[in-house]
């Protein structure tokens, strides 16, 4: 008696079939999920699209009394866009000191904000900010201060800095002083480009 006897084969075969389908199935499930996107990924993506674009903004929340930005012309131009690294001046009025660094690293985005004088060379206070603890989301990414903001902004310790992009929206770029009622929001219209302002102090492509 042969060792398939008793065993219908058409069933063998239908089984067969019906396994290798659903392993199939589930190997490209598992490789769909591979190709998605993660949030950090989307919001980086999409803050490419902007590059080599400027974009006019407007004080959505600032302290009572504060003059930083109040009344004064707002700018951002995407100006410089690598692989791994993004630069955005911000200026504000005739002021030219500010640059927003993005960089990327194992799924995780740093925020820098580089402040020069009219020379190029850096100010005492520069390159404060910090990395994402999280993979955010597609259209927001927290950035709450490191120690590298404490080292020149002690007062800065409880810092949290925040980006909002909302494809075919606005950029939002948002602080706030944890425990205390201090917060800066600027948005940006992106579906406005403007002209392009000068580089910023210091520049260096």
């Amino acid at each position: 008696m042969g060792l398939d006897a008793g065993i219908d084969m058409k069933n063998v075969t239908r089984y067969s079939l019906l396994l290798m389908v659903i392993v199939l199935i589930g190997t490209a499930g598992v490789r769909a999920q591979a190709n998605l996107a993660s949030p950090a990924d989307t919001f980086w993506s999409e803050l490419q699209k902007l590059c080599g674009k400027a974009f006019a903004g407007s004080v959505a929340a600032a302290p009572e009394n504060d003059t930083t930005f109040a009344g004064k012309d707002l700018k951002m131009h995407v100006r410089s866009c690598e692989k791994d690294r993004i630069r955005i001046p911000f200026v504000v009025g005739d002021d030219l000191s500010r640059t927003w660094i993005f960089m990327r690293k194992d799924g995780r985005i740093e925020l820098r904000h580089d402040h020069r004088h009219k020379d190029g060379k850096p100010d005492t206070v520069t390159m404060y900010g910090g990395w994402t603890t999280s993979g955010g989301g597609p259209t927001q990414q927290v950035f709450p201060a490191d120690q590298k903001t404490v080292d020149v902004i002690p007062a800065g310790a409880n810092n949290v800095w925040w980006v909002d992009l909302v494809p075919g929206g606005h950029y939002g770029y948002n602080v706030r002083r944890l425990g205390s009622e201090r917060q800066y929001s600027i948005r940006f219209d992106i579906t406005k480009p403007i002209e392009t302002p000068p580089a910023p102090w210091g520049w260096k492509d």
